[in-house]
């Protein structure tokens, strides 16, 4: 896996699944992270072949659910992400995916409770000894290269320290969010901190934050120094963010999308909810009113659409 000068596609609940990834990668994402998956769901995973798809599965035992679905398409530029804050678990999990993904991350960013509360996530950035021990175990053990994903801590310097440190453990890059725990997507992301990391380290930095048009992976990389550029929101609500052809029409983005998710097989849920945030989006954007029209509305939106000789409806209802 090479991390210098590369698009990447920010991992994202629900969102990162194969169909996704896969359309991501046909607009121009070189890199593509797979939502984060818990290690202790994953550990009681099986690794299957699905020959109708073509995919491989990692099947929870004793159920049908497929927590992580990839395929030899993207072989070498796929991301597992895990969520831990076990070395020992989080190895566990990473044996059973990693010879069929480009790489591991470790996911020491995200700010939601669920993740907080389980000692996962940004609760990690807190706790350099952990980080030391979760990344060092994976990579004495592993040959995929493993790395992290963080967010910038309360101050410029110990936002420093700590990459420093992740750097002496051997990781191949780093992934930096230029937001703070306490930050919300609103927030606009601190380009100037990001850039503190980059010319402390010797190893890539990929930027994260404030990407929403394919002129800001220039931008960012410009002020912040970094070698590569992750994009979330901006590829969710429109991934052909990554081709330098421009952006296509968001329906017609949508529409792709739903055709991949019926033909790779995605879970329903994870369809529903991606389509959501796409959709009030631009609806957002589009109303008459602008966003506060919709706020505290519900909005029900039945979408047709024709695949072969089937016809295929999905309904979505947004508050």
């Amino acid at each position: 896996m090479e991390y210098r000068n590369k698009m990447v596609l920010a991992p994202m609940v629900r969102a990162g699944t194969l169909p996704f990834r896969l359309l991501a990668a046909e607009y121009g994402a070189d890199i593509t992270y797979g939502e984060e998956i818990i290690d202790h769901k994953f550990v009681n995973c099986q690794r299957v072949i699905n020959e109708s798809l073509g995919t491989t599965d990692f099947v929870e035992r004793g159920t049908d659910s497929v927590v992580f679905r990839t395929c030899p398409q993207e072989r070498d530029k796929v991301v597992f992400q895990i969520g831990t804050s076990d070395a020992v678990r989080a190895l566990k999990a990473a044996e059973i995916v990693c010879n069929d993904v480009a790489a591991i991350d470790i996911n020491m960013g995200c700010p939601k409770a669920f993740s907080v509360s389980g000692g996962m996530g940004s609760a990690l950035l807190s706790k350099p000894e952990l980080i030391h021990d979760i990344l060092t175990t994976l990579r004495r053990n592993l040959n995929t290269p493993v790395t992290c994903k963080i967010r910038l801590l309360n101050t410029r310097q110990d936002t420093v320290e700590l990459a420093r440190r992740i750097e002496k453990c051997g990781v191949p890059a780093l992934a930096v969010h230029g937001r703070k725990v306490k930050d919300r997507p609103r927030d606009p992301a601190k380009w100037d901190e990001i850039a503190d990391v980059v010319s402390a380290l010797s190893i890539p930095v990929i930027a994260n934050g404030n990407v929403f048009e394919y002129e800001d992976f220039k931008r960012i990389k410009d002020a912040t120094g970094a070698t590569s550029v992750m994009a979330a929101r901006g590829a969710l609500w429109n991934a052909s963010i990554f081709s330098a052809k421009g952006k296509v029409p968001w329906e017609d983005f949508k529409t792709e999308y739903v055709r991949k998710t019926i033909l790779w097989d995605n879970d329903i849920k994870s369809t529903k909810t991606t389509l959501r945030e796409i959709i009030m989006h631009y609806i957002c954007l589009e109303g008459t009113e602008g966003k506060g029209d919709f706020t505290g509305k519900r909005i029900t939106i039945i979408l047709l659409f024709q695949i072969g000789n089937e016809q295929n409806r999905i309904l979505l209802t947004s508050m």
